[in-house]
């Protein structure tokens, strides 16, 4: 069976030696070893700049290496959607991704690749937002999203409204998604965070949309859960989202929150933002579908200053 073939069978049947997988995690079945568990369950970094930041909040999580595997293919999935430069903080910082990019090949990555699919058309988007060159800088691929040509079906297994969704091909090809969206508002769902970037993974947005986009979003993470989320809030649009409007709507908070629990990730920077992560309505869903966990104060957290 070849390997894509293998992946989508992990995708709808979830059974692979007894097991239930989600896919995405299928490197892990094949390693000689397991990476031991983070010393920290989420790392909060405030008072630099982006590379500065992962960079300390990377080294507390024992390296890059401790998530990407020598060989594997990664998938870096920014917020790229919208024809705005990076002072207006509709897309996630290029200097944020560049350095990710870094990581995994230094961990000995064999390929690093970065897409979106855009609300904005996408060429204006990857070369405004600066990410199409910062991914070239870095020496990863950047990849369109804009074709329907480059999604295939999947199930959702756990889902509630979602139970099938077209996913980009890359996904199917990751041993490892690295999930970095931008903190900001959003008008529909309150804010967006990484739960709600991986919209931007998917075909037919619309139906989320049309369907419970709350529940959509949570249901989502259910089937392909990132092995890292990084939340950029360099720039955090506080109004106007998620396009936004001039840099009036930005406050620069100049902070950065990785985790390998998506939901805590996402709560964390609603508290940031200013929000109980309660009330912003799929994280409250994501955790009562035990995809993670939302009260940080059971949590081992490490804040860094800079």
């Amino acid at each position: 069976m070849d390997r894509r073939r293998f992946l989508k069978n992990v995708i709808g049947g979830g059974i692979v030696a007894g097991s239930t997988v989600a896919f995405g995690n299928y490197s892990q079945l094949l390693a000689a070893t397991v990476a031991a568990a983070p010393a920290y369950d989420l790392v909060a970094v405030r008072g630099g700049e982006p590379g500065v930041m992962f960079d300390r909040a990377m080294a507390s999580l024992g390296g890059m290496q401790a998530f990407v595997p020598k060989g594997s293919r990664v998938v870096v999935k920014p917020n790229i959607g919208w024809d705005v430069t990076p002072e207006r903080g509709g897309n996630t910082n290029p200097a944020l991704v560049q350095r990710i990019i870094e990581h995994c090949l230094q961990a000995g990555a064999r390929e690093v690749s970065v897409f979106d699919h855009t609300c904005d058309p996408w060429a204006q988007c990857y070369r405004s937002s600066g990410i199409e060159r910062a991914v070239r800088d870095a020496g990863g691929k950047i990849v369109s999203g804009n074709n329907e040509g480059y999604y295939q079906q999947v199930s959702v297994p756990e889902g509630r409204r979602l139970t099938e969704v077209k996913v980009h091909e890359l996904l199917l090809e990751a041993d490892v998604l690295i999930n970095v969206p931008v903190l900001k508002h959003h008008s529909s769902t309150m804010l967006t965070v990484g739960m709600k970037n991986l919209m931007g993974v998917v075909w037919d947005r619309g139906y989320w949309h049309r369907n419970d986009l709350h529940q959509c979003i949570a249901d989502f993470v259910s089937c392909r859960r990132p092995t890292l989320t990084v939340v950029d809030a360099y720039n955090v649009m506080k109004q106007n989202g998620p396009r936004g409007v001039s840099t009036a709507d930005i406050v620069q908070m100049q902070a950065l929150i990785v985790s390998t629990d998506p939901v805590a990730a996402d709560a964390a920077a609603a508290k940031l933002f200013g929000l109980e992560p309660q009330t912003v309505r799929h994280i409250q869903l994501a955790a009562e579908m035990n995809l993670g966990r939302m009260d940080l104060g059971a949590l081992s957290i490490n804040r860094i200053r800079l």
